[in-house]
């Protein structure tokens, strides 16, 4: 028996004039997921609670804002006509490569003036921002947003989803590639893998684990982005597979390159810098 379900409400909660969108719940979840996974190893790497909620209270914000510009950088045409429109970031349109890039600006000022080590910081940040990005794509999904090009009833069905996956999949009247879906998938099976050999002893200097989160995300997104619909362009080439080929590249020539200097310190051994300014 077939089940035909409608398109999913966006909105999670009406209060009155007040709409509460499934989007800005999804990530909150995201977000509070991935605060609570960084407290829990901040204890075991050296670095205080206060610090790391310090650290996000700064970083989320300017994050946010961040993702934003980015976006409206690229698509400036549209906001130029519609300036009322930048701000409503509930209609979607927030660039995870801006938001990223602005909290690591945050992290490492935050991080010399409190004498911290940036790259064990960032360490512990990854894995937990991989995982907050995978359940914020079904943001992407509530939106009916960051879909791929048009497919068939029959190749969802071959995917083995849930009917009401599928039929959100229907948009303007044809089903797309679900590339939240391939995207989320993905930053799932890189968490695991973090997550599953972070602890072991003499594999991670300082900010490998940063490295191998950097990495691992531009690789799938280089072909994820490949597929989609509504990414952001200059001339012919795509904004985001250019910076995820320069992310990707960078970041293991960065690490060989950290790798044949001077000793680094192991993951493992957590912060010392404050340590030795006492």
């Amino acid at each position: 028996m077939n089940l035909i379900l409608s398109v999913l409400n966006p909105i999670a909660l009406q209060l009155g004039p007040l709409a509460i969108h499934w989007y800005g719940v999804i990530i909150a979840s995201g977000v509070v997921l991935a605060v609570v996974l960084a407290l829990r190893e901040a204890k075991r790497r050296n670095v205080s609670e206060d610090d790391i909620l310090n650290l996000i209270l700064w970083a989320l914000p300017f994050a946010l804002i961040g993702a934003r510009l980015y976006y409206v950088i690229f698509e400036w045409s549209y906001y130029q006509a519609n300036p009322s429109e930048i701000i409503k970031i509930w209609h979607g349109g927030i660039a995870i490569y801006g938001g990223l890039i602005a909290a690591t600006i945050v992290f490492i000022i935050y991080c010399h003036k409190h004498f911290l080590s940036p790259w064990l910081v960032l360490d512990i940040a990854a894995p937990t921002v991989m995982i907050a990005q995978a359940i914020g794509r079904w943001g992407n999904f509530m939106n009916q947003e960051a879909f791929g090009a048009k497919t068939t009833l029959h190749f969802l069905q071959t995917l083995h989803l849930p009917n009401w996956v599928t039929e959100q999949m229907l948009i303007d009247g044809a089903y797309r590639q679900p590339t939240f879906l391939y995207e989320s998938t993905w930053n799932v099976l890189g968490f695991i893998i973090i997550m599953s050999v972070r602890h072991r002893q003499g594999w991670f200097k300082q900010g490998e684990i940063l490295l191998s989160y950097v990495a691992w995300y531009a690789f799938g997104r280089f072909f994820v982005e490949g597929m989609r619909t509504d990414s952001l362009f200059i001339g012919p080439l795509r904004v985001s597979q250019i910076l995820s080929l320069v992310l990707f590249f960078g970041a293991i020539g960065l690490w060989i390159w950290r790798r044949k200097q001077q000793p680094l310190p192991d993951y493992l051994e957590g912060n010392t810098l404050r340590s030795a300014v006492k």
